[in-house]
């Protein structure tokens, strides 16, 4: 807010920033939003991306060998996208392997105890490729430049994961009121 006195009159005047904040408001982060709220709305953002497209084979795939069937979302592949960048925000520099990892569980092994699984390695590979096409992740390197440490977010990238997450606010204060305190 600005405060001008003319005349003896206070006018107050909004600046609005272009992600729809008021100048001086605090930045939500996708820090401050749970998880579930932030990657709905990603995903439905990155339907409108161009380089981010299911293969014609992610219809008829499992996403790791702990499930029994595909997954029976037509938009599941954006979803896991949106998961994906998040956790690149999150954890990077993160590589392929690591991330599939996190997306495992448990495989049944019918009379033998359940063993710790991976997710599937090529889903979570082409995912990150798409993203880096898309400009939205980027791989680290060392100072050497020949030893990749893993993706992490270019600033259009964490750009869209702000922006997302200060749409959601709105919806996790409902949920958690005190997330309104950040």
């Amino acid at each position: 807010f600005v405060t001008l006195v003319l005349e003896e009159r206070v006018i107050m005047v909004k600046y609005e920033l272009s992600d729809g904040r008021l100048l001086g408001e605090p930045m939500t982060t996708y820090h401050d939003v749970p998880a579930d709220l932030l990657i709905n709305e990603l995903s439905a953002r990155l339907v409108d991306v161009a380089s981010i497209n299911p293969p014609e084979w992610s219809k008829i795939v499992k996403t790791g060998t702990h499930r029994e069937r595909p997954p029976s979302q037509d938009n599941w592949w954006y979803i896991r996208s949106a998961a994906v960048l998040r956790k690149v925000g999150k954890l990077g520099p993160i590589g392929a392997n690591h991330m599939a990892q996190h997306f495992g569980g448990p495989k049944d092994r019918g009379v033998k105890p359940n063993r710790a699984v991976a997710g599937s390695r090529n889903i979570s590979r082409t995912i990150m490729q798409q993203l880096t096409e898309a400009g939205l992740i980027v791989s680290k390197m060392n100072p050497a430049g020949n030893v990749n440490h893993g993706k992490v977010l270019t600033p259009d990238g964490q750009a869209i994961l702000d922006s997302v997450a200060h749409a959601v606010r709105d919806d996790a204060i409902e949920r958690h009121p005190g997330l309104s305190n950040y």
